[in-house]
C-alpha cells in the first residue's frame, strides 16, 4: 500500500475541518424585516491618551461603547470583531485615531452606520482663588463619534462640570445666609472644529455661583462662600447663562445644556435643560 499525506499536521486538518463544520449563525437571513438601530458591545475598558491645553498628555482609562446599525435581513452582527478592532489599534487609543477606527468598524461589519463612545476622567490643575495653592479637579468627559447614513461623520463632546449654586430666593427671604449646593452642569456639544476640554469647562464655570476646587485654605473658603453669595442663581439661570455663551461659540453647531442642583434643603434635585441646533435655528435664541 502506498502512503498518502496532505502536507498538514493532524491539528491543522482538525482546525480546517472544524472551520468548515461550524455554522456562522450571524450571517443567516432574518425574515422579520426589522432593522436594528444599534447593536454592539458596551462597557469595555481600554487605555487612551488625551492631549491637554497646556501641551501635556493625559494617560487614562476609558469605557468604550461600540455599535453599528444592523440591516433587517441580517440575523446578527459579529461581536468579536468589535474587540479585534479596538485591540488592533494603538495600545493607547488617541483622539486622532477615533475616526479611522470607526470607519474600519463600519467597513468590517458591513454596516452603513456606526458609533463609538468613550467616557473617561479628565483632570485640570487649578489654583485656589486667594492662596494660589494648586490641586487637581476631575471632570467626566465623553467623546461620541458617529457615522450616519451616507457616510457623514460627526463628533460630539460631553462634559460634566461640578459647580456651586446658591438660591436667589433663599437669599432674598432670609435675614442672613442662603442655602447652596453642588450642581452638575452637563454640556453636550457637536463641534465643527477643534475645541479644548478646558475651554468648555471654563465656559461653564464662569456662569456658576462659584466654581469648585480640589483644595482650599481658609482665605479661599471665605472667598468662595462670599462669591457664591454675591452670585445667586436658580437652575434656570444656570442653563440660560451657559446657553448664551454656547450660542456665541462659532465652533459649536448644536448643543444640549443641563443643570442638576442637588438641593441641600430637599431630598430631591432641581433640573433644567436647553437644547439648540444653531444650523437649523432651532432652540435657544
Amino acid at each position: 500500500m502506498i502512503g498518502f499525506t496532505t502536507g498538514f499536521t493532524r491539528e491543522q486538518q482538525m482546525t480546517s475541518h472544524q472551520a468548515h463544520a461550524i455554522p456562522d449563525v450571524q450571517n443567516l437571513n432574518d425574515s422579520r424585516k426589522l432593522a436594528i438601530d444599534k447593536v454592539g458591545i458596551k462597557s469595555i475598558r481600554h487605555p487612551v491618551r488625551v492631549s491637554d491645553k497646556n501641551g501635556g498628555v493625559q494617560h487614562t482609562i476609558a469605557v468604550f461603547n461600540m455599535y453599528v446599525g444592523l440591516p433587517h435581513n441580517f440575523k446578527g452582527t459579529h461581536m468579536s470583531r468589535f474587540i479585534e478592532i479596538i485591540n488592533g489599534n494603538e495600545r493607547e487609543i488617541s483622539v486622532e485615531s477615533i475616526e479611522p477606527m470607526l470607519r474600519e468598524m463600519v467597513k468590517r461589519l458591513e454596516a452603513e452606520t456606526g458609533q463609538i463612545e468613550l467616557t473617561f476622567p479628565y483632570f485640570i490643575n487649578k489654583s485656589a482663588p486667594i492662596s494660589g495653592v494648586q490641586s487637581l479637579m476631575d471632570y467626566e468627559v465623553t467623546f461620541t463619534a458617529e457615522i450616519r447614513e451616507g457616510g457623514a461623520y460627526t463628533f460630539t463632546m460631553k462634559t460634566v462640570v461640578p459647580v456651586t449654586s446658591l438660591c436667589p430666593c433663599s437669599k432674598k427671604i432670609s435675614e442672613y445666609g442662603a442655602h447652596n449646593q453642588r450642581s452638575h452642569v452637563t454640556v453636550t456639544a457637536q463641534t465643527n472644529s477643534f475645541l479644548w476640554i478646558e475651554e468648555l469647562v471654563q465656559l461653564v464655570e464662569s456662569q456658576a455661583s462659584c466654581q469648585l476646587y480640589g483644595l482650599l485654605k481658609r482665605p479661599d473658603e471665605k472667598y468662595v462662600t462670599e462669591h457664591a453669595y454675591d452670585n445667586p442663581k436658580f437652575v434656570e439661570d444656570m442653563v440660560r447663562d451657559v446657553a448664551g455663551l454656547l450660542n456665541a461659540e462659532a465652533r459649536i453647531d448644536c448643543y444640549r445644556v443641563e443643570s442638576e442642583n442637588f438641593e441641600s434643603i430637599h431630598n430631591h434635585s432641581a433640573y433644567a435643560l436647553i437644547e439648540c441646533d444653531k444650523r437649523l435655528g432651532v432652540g435657544a435664541n
